[in-house]
C-alpha cells in the first residue's frame, strides 16, 4: 500500500507545509473517529482538479466499521460523490442526503473540509455504520457532541493544534477516560473510566459539577497551596498534557480546548491510569542502576586483580614468568574495558569502536614509539556477550603481532579493520575483522589451526567456540601477517525483549 507522502506527491499539488499539516491531522484523527463512532477517509483533489485521491483511512475503536476494505489509493472523479464536491467547493460540513447502502449495511456519509490558512486542502469523509443504531446513552451523546465540535474546528482550520510534541503511542485514548468541561472548567460529564481514575487519585465524591482544575490541584501533592499550572491544564485552557501522581496512583491528562466557532465553549480532558506503566518503568530504572553498579564493581575488581598481577610481576626473577604475568594483566585489562563501558550505558550493549581503540592503545604500550596502530571501518554496537570475548581476542591478536611480528628496535604498523554486514530475517549479520601488520611474517610451515602459543589457542577457542565464528592466520599480500576472524553478530535488540 502506498504511503500518504507518495500519494500526495504523485497526484496532488500540495506543498510540503500542506503535507505536514495533513500528517498532524492524521496523528490526531483517531480521536475524531472514536468520538464519531465512524470511519474516516481523507480525500485530496488531484493536481488537475478532476478527481480525488484517498490518502489516509481510520477505523473507530468504539464501533463497527463501514469500510471492510482499504480505501487508501482509490481515485474517484468529481461528480461521483456530490458531498465531497460540496464540502471542498463551499468549505463547509455537508450532512445532506440519505444513508448509503453498502453490502446491506446502511451508512451515513458526511464530509468535513480540511482547512489550513484559509485554503481547503482536502475533505474527510465520515462514514457511520447505522446497523447498530439505538437510543444513545449520555456517554454516546457526549462523544457525538464533542466530535461535532472537533469537526467544526477542522473545517475552520483551528484543529489540530500545531507545535504539540505528542507521543502517539502513549497519549490517552477516548476509551481510557473522557471528561467534558464547560467554558469555566466545570465538569459536565465524566465517563466511568475517568471517574474511576479520579477515585483512585483520592477523590471521595462525584466529580460532575466540580471545578476540575481545583480538584486536581488539591489531589496532587504540591508545596504551594495551589499549583496554578495544573489548575489551568485541568481546566482545559490550552492544549497540553501532564501527569498527576497522588495516592500511589499516576494519571495522565491531556486537555483539548473546544472552539468550534472561534470562541472557547469548553474542553475535553482525556485521561489514562498509567500507574502500572510507571511502576514497571521504575523497576526497569532500578534494574538498570543495579546492572550498571555490578559492571562498575566488576571493573574495579578486575583492575585490582591486574594491579596485583603487575605487582607480582615486578617481584619475579624469571623473565618468562614476568612476561607471562604481564600478558595476564593485559587480558584482564581488556575485559575491564568492556565492563567500564557497560557501567556507563543504560543497555547491555556497547559501541565497540571505542573499546577497540582503547585495546589498541593499551597493547601499543608494550612498544612505545616503535609500532603504531590504527583502526579502519566500524564494529558498531555489540551485545555484551559478544563484546567481552571479542575484546580478549583482539588483545591476544594484537599482542601476538607485536611480540612475534617485530624484532627489537624494529618499527612498523598494525591495522585493525572491521566490516559489518546486516542479516535479513532470522539470519544474523556478520562481522569481519582483520588485523594486519607489516612485520617479519609467519615462519615456514606455520599452520594457524594447529600450531601456536597460548594466546592463539585462546583466540581459536573464543572465536570458534564461544563466538561461533571462523579464524585464520595467513601471510599478508605484501609483507607481514594478516589475521582474519569472521563472527555472527545479531542486531541490537530492545532490552525488554530479552527479559
Amino acid at each position: 500500500m502506498p504511503s500518504m507522502n507518495d500519494l500526495v506527491r504523485q497526484h496532488t499539488a500540495l506543498s510540503d507545509s500542506d503535507l505536514e499539516w495533513l500528517h498532524l491531522l492524521i496523528s490526531e484523527w483517531q480521536l475524531l473517529s472514536d468520538l464519531s463512532f465512524a470511519d474516516l477517509v481523507l480525500w485530496v483533489p488531484t493536481r488537475d482538479g478532476t478527481r480525488y485521491v484517498s490518502v489516509a483511512q481510520m477505523r473507530p475503536n468504539t464501533g463497527p466499521t463501514s469500510h471492510q476494505n482499504d480505501m487508501v489509493g482509490h481515485l474517484v472523479p468529481r461528480g461521483r460523490r456530490p458531498l465531497l464536491d460540496a464540502a471542498h467547493d463551499e468549505g463547509r460540513i455537508v450532512r445532506e442526503g440519505d444513508p448509503e447502502w453498502r453490502e446491506e449495511v446502511p451508512v451515513r456519509v458526511e464530509s468535513i473540509p480540511v482547512r489550513r490558512e484559509g485554503r481547503v486542502l482536502g475533505v474527510i469523509a465520515r462514514n457511520t455504520n447505522l446497523l447498530t443504531v439505538r437510543t444513545p446513552s449520555r456517554l454516546e451523546l457526549t462523544y457525538l457532541q464533542s466530535a461535532s465540535d472537533l469537526a467544526q474546528m477542522i473545517a475552520a482550520g483551528s484543529f489540530p493544534f500545531p507545535g504539540q510534541d505528542l507521543d502517539i503511542d502513549h497519549i490517552p485514548r477516548v476509551g481510557d477516560g473522557l471528561i467534558r468541561l464547560d467554558a469555566d472548567g466545570i465538569v459536565q460529564y465524566a465517563s466511568p473510566n475517568a471517574l474511576s481514575a479520579y477515585h483512585r487519585l483520592g477523590l471521595a465524591t462525584e466529580i460532575v459539577g466540580l471545578h476540575l482544575g481545583q480538584v486536581t490541584a488539591e489531589l496532587a501533592p504540591s508545596r504551594a497551596p495551589v499549583d496554578e499550572s495544573l489548575v489551568k491544564l485541568a481546566s482545559g485552557w490550552a492544549p497540553r498534557g501532564a501527569e498527576v501522581d497522588a495516592n500511589d496512583c499516576v494519571v495522565q491528562l491531556r486537555a483539548i480546548p473546544l472552539k468550534p466557532k472561534g470562541t472557547r465553549i469548553g474542553s475535553l480532558i482525556l485521561l489514562r491510569d498509567i500507574t502500572e506503566l510507571r511502576r514497571r518503568e521504575r523497576e526497569l530504572m532500578t534494574k538498570d542502576a543495579t546492572i550498571r553498579e555490578i559492571h562498575h564493581r566488576v571493573k574495579n575488581n578486575l583492575q585490582t586483580v591486574a594491579a596485583l598481577l603487575r605487582l607480582q610481576a615486578r617481584r619475579m626473577d624469571s623473565d618468562r614468568g614476568r612476561e607471562a604475568l604481564n600478558e595476564a594483566v593485559r587480558r584482564v585489562g581488556s575485559i575491564a574495558i568492556v565492563h567500564e563501558t557497560l557501567s556507563q550505558t543504560l543497555d547491555e550493549s556497547v559501541e565497540f569502536d571505542e573499546i577497540a581503540d582503547r585495546v589498541l592503545a593499551m597493547v601499543a604500550e608494550i612498544s612505545p614509539g616503535r609500532v603504531t596502530g590504527r583502526r579502519t571501518g566500524h564494529f558498531g554496537v555489540l551485545e555484551a556477550e559478544v563484546a567481552t570475548p571479542l575484546s580478549m581476542v583482539l588483545t591476544e591478536v594484537l599482542q601476538n603481532a607485536l611480540e612475534h611480528g617485530f624484532g627489537p628496535g624494529e618499527q612498523g604498523m598494525i591495522e585493525v579493520g572491521a566490516v559489518r554486514s546486516a542479516g535479513a530475517g532470522k539470519e544474523a549479520g556478520r562481522l569481519l575483522v582483520t588485523v594486519q601488520d607489516d612485520g617479519r611474517g609467519l615462519p615456514e610451515g606455520f599452520e594457524a589451526k594447529q600450531t601456536g602459543n597460548l594466546g592463539l589457542q585462546i583466540v581459536r577457542t573464543l572465536v570458534e567456540g564461544e563466538l561461533g565464528g571462523e579464524f585464520d592466520m595467513i601471510p599478508a599480500p605484501v609483507r607481514g601477517t594478516r589475521v582474519v576472524f569472521d563472527i555472527p553478530v545479531a542486531e541490537k535488540r530492545d532490552k525488554r525483549e530479552k527479559q
